[in-house]
């Protein structure tokens, strides 16, 4: 069976370029055999970040799927956005 892992990656900021590097992290993580777990690039499809009621049900949402997971990833810890900080934090 394989390990899901989860994906904690800045979104905020350079959303284009944070998004375009949260799916080569899911892409490398699928790759190495696990099963990436990255709600960013799931919620915000539906989701509207810039609704602070709408990013509260995406966060949560996302902190139920990171206890899921076997593992995190963390990506850009020299700068984590809020969102990041609540995934480590948890």
């Amino acid at each position: 069976m394989k390990k899901l892992v989860y994906i904690c990656s800045p979104c905020r900021g350079d959303y284009e370029k944070n998004i375009q590097y949260a799916e080569a992290y899911s892409r490398a993580a699928m790759l190495k055999g696990y099963i990436p777990i990255t709600p960013h690039l799931y919620f915000t499809r539906f989701l509207d970040d810039s609704n602070s009621e709408e990013r509260k049900m995406g966060m949560d949402a996302g902190l139920q799927l990171l206890l899921m997971c076997s593992e995190v990833w963390v990506f850009g810890i020299d700068n984590p956005t809020e969102g990041m900080q609540a995934e480590i934090a948890l």
